[in-house]
């Protein structure tokens, strides 16, 4: 497996709002349908979150997941991910509940709480659907998402009983450290997944020393018991995938983590991006993994063994 790079699409989040673009997934049907094609393209793991289909706004129900959970797996084997990062304005109890839930096979978990800020996407957008888009952002000025050593262990301690795995989100070089001390607590088994996030206003930055630090720090805790992503904020979204990949890492794109495919131009779809990565992977002569490949690689429990 050593040349098999996994690719992760993230179809929706939170951060994003419809008024930015018009192919931003809102709907169950439209996160479903972007998901299939995401998967046809490519991408072993899709991320998932929910939205109120009415305004867009990010919504946390286990209801609202129902829908595209059921479509995703009635028609593909790709792996689910369902977000336990949710809203940054939500509290963990509210972001657990869908995994909890459904019991997917993997659920993101942000390792440490970190200033977010959003509000520089103020700059670029100036005319919006719905009130409650430039409210969230102009409220980022003053949000900390709050991850503490007791949300995470909740998260866990919540999740663990229902076999899920985890992608470990870390934002920057303490978060690294954080997962290092639940792994020497025996609350995470390895391999651990760990996505490293580049590019976020509050988190560690996109420069490729970044990216290297990120890098031996991860090496230097974990060894050989994890498995390295990364993922890249905006237009530093392909450079970074393609520096890792070029590095035997895996990559993870998707319309939650840019809304663009190049310069000046909005991804039709997340399938586009996909299809992007795709060929910089296999032009660095390297394979794109299964779905079935990702959950050896990660030592998933199966797409028999989750709630929906």
């Amino acid at each position: 497996m050593a040349d098999k790079i996994i690719i992760s699409c993230a179809i929706t989040g939170s951060i994003h709002t419809p008024s930015m673009s018009p192919h931003l997934p809102v709907t169950p049907a439209e996160i479903a349908q972007s998901a299939l094609e995401a998967a046809a393209a490519g991408a072993a793991i899709v991320h998932l979150h929910a939205r109120n289909p009415e305004d867009g706004r990010p919504d946390q129900s286990p209801e609202a997941f129902e829908p595209f959970l059921r479509v995703i797996k009635q028609s593909s084997d790709v792996v689910v991910n369902l977000t336990t990062g949710g809203s940054p304005y939500m509290p963990v109890e509210e972001r657990v509940r869908p995994a909890a839930v459904w019991r997917p096979e993997i659920a993101s978990l942000n390792m440490g709480s970190m200033n977010f800020g959003l509000f520089p996407l103020l700059k670029r957008f100036k005319t919006f659907k719905h009130a409650w888009e430039p409210a969230m952002l102009e409220g980022s000025h003053d949000l900390v998402f709050r991850n503490s050593f007791k949300d995470i262990r909740f998260a866990l301690e919540t999740l663990n009983p229902g076999g899920a795995r985890y992608e470990f989100e870390c934002y920057d070089t303490s978060h690294l450290y954080n997962l290092h001390y639940f792994w020497r607590e025996g609350l995470v088994q390895a391999p651990l997944f760990i996505q490293t996030c580049f590019g976020l206003l509050g988190g560690i930055g996109a420069h490729p020393e970044d990216v290297m630090h990120m890098k031996r720090t991860a090496d230097r805790l974990f060894g050989a018991d994890y498995r390295w992503s990364v993922l890249a904020a905006g237009r530093n979204q392909m450079p970074v995938a393609a520096m890792a990949a070029s590095m035997g890492g895996h990559v993870r794109v998707g319309l939650e983590d840019s809304l663009w495919l190049g310069a000046g131009e909005l991804a039709p779809s997340n399938a586009a991006q996909v299809a992007k990565v795709r060929q910089i992977i296999e032009g660095l002569g390297l394979d794109v993994a299964t779905p079935a490949e990702a959950r050896d690689i990660l030592a998933l429990k199966g797409g028999d063994n989750v709630g929906f």
